[in-house]
């Protein structure tokens, strides 16, 4: 489910023709919904073990591993023609791909407590999805990569959810808690870091929408609320 919503965003923003300041506040939305995941869900959750020392310097590792992630996109988009034009792009791509590593992660593990919570954790991460596959693609398409590869990198969306789930059912199943909120941290870093130096840097490129403010704010609210509601 959160691979559907984060596809359809995509298809939608392949099906109508993208403003600056439309994807200025669909970047903003993304940006406040993965500062929600950090703040609202991963941290609190993560800050629960003992010793929790362990967890910050585990987040402090996923801050890192972002930063080498990032000059591994700017290869990439060399790699690829693009340049240093591409890598936000390529940036923004690989945090919402986290992003959703991050949710099979929480779905897998719920599932092994119970079928239905599982399903819970699932449906409760299709309205934040949306909108991330939006900025995604919306923002490859401004930058004129080609709408083969476009459809091919939004329909990869489905390969981090999979992988999650599986990390998060099979690997961390039965292991200490201390291991699931190591990962949990690790994730919380690379996903802090995306934000605020790929995500929202992007999202001012083109200028900044009246509305991006609240935009971000909203886009936190949105999480939280299915955080409280469907959590």
């Amino acid at each position: 489910m959160p691979a559907i919503g984060n596809i359809s965003g995509g298809l939608v923003a392949e099906r109508f023709e993208i403003s600056g300041d439309t994807l200025s506040l669909a970047l903003h939305v993304a940006a406040g919904i993965i500062l929600a995941v950090v703040g609202i869900e991963l941290l609190p959750t993560t800050l629960e073990a003992d010793p929790p020392w362990f967890v910050l310097v585990v987040f402090l590792a996923g801050g890192f591993f972002s930063i080498g992630l990032d000059s591994l996109t700017d290869f990439i988009a060399a790699r690829t023609g693009g340049g240093r034009t591409e890598s936000g792009a390529w940036g923004i791509f690989a945090g919402v791909a986290v992003d959703l590593f991050s949710d099979g992660v929480m779905i897998g593990a719920g599932s092994t407590i119970s079928l239905g919570l599982g399903l819970l954790l699932a449906l409760g991460q299709v309205p934040a999805d949306i909108p991330e596959g939006f900025a995604t693609i919306a923002t490859f398409k401004s930058k004129g990569v080609p709408r083969r590869t476009r459809l091919l990198l939004s329909l990869s969306f489905a390969l981090p959810i999979f992988l999650g789930v599986t990390v998060g059912y099979w690997l961390v199943r039965g292991q200490p808690a201390i291991v699931k909120f190591g990962l949990l941290a690790f994730t919380a870093g690379i996903l802090l870091t995306v934000a605020v130096e790929e995500i929202i840097p992007e999202a001012h490129k083109e200028g900044e929408a009246r509305l991006a403010a609240v935009a971000l704010v909203g886009g936190f609210a949105l999480f939280t609320f299915i955080s409280i509601y469907l959590g």
